[in-house]
């Protein structure tokens, strides 16, 4: 039986996909599960217009993700922690701390996108990769600094 895919669908294709499978699966796994549509042109139609209005939604978020990086390249954040001898933290510096530092400074960036490769142990200036979006990346500049 012929399909057309209305969603993503692991190992098998993506949406707007035509595929061959067998009749039971498409009618107990694909077709209740709202996976697939059975192929027709209006079927074909309807799912070009979703095709369209996913790369369209893609795009509007790439275009925010930039605008944010921009934004947050012009933004340098200063977090005061406890430190003792040799400049080592009582602690660390979390996503969080940066997330709470940043939105001070009027960016407002969740603490699961902040990419730390290491915890930051240690006063100093660090450059912290931030994801935004798959394609957009940013680097923030954090100052910790002893309070």
């Amino acid at each position: 039986m012929k399909v057309i895919l209305v969603k993503d669908v692991a190992d098998l294709g993506a949406i707007g996909d035509e595929v061959q499978v067998k009749d039971g699966y498409a009618k107990n796994f694909l077709f209740p599960r709202k996976l697939a549509i059975e192929a027709s042109k209006g079927a074909l139609k309807v799912i070009e217009q979703k095709k369209l209005q996913k790369e369209r939604l893609e795009k509007n978020l790439k275009n925010e993700a930039e605008t944010l990086a921009e934004k947050i390249k012009g933004v340098s954040v200063t977090i005061s922690m406890e430190a003792g001898e040799e400049d080592k933290l009582f602690g660390s510096v979390t996503g969080e701390m940066i997330s709470d530092a940043l939105k001070a400074e009027g960016v407002e960036i969740d603490k699961k996108k902040i990419h730390l490769e290491e915890p930051l142990k240690s006063l100093g200036v660090y450059s912290v990769e931030i994801k935004l979006h798959p394609e957009v990346k940013a680097q923030a500049r954090i100052w910790v600094v002893k309070k």
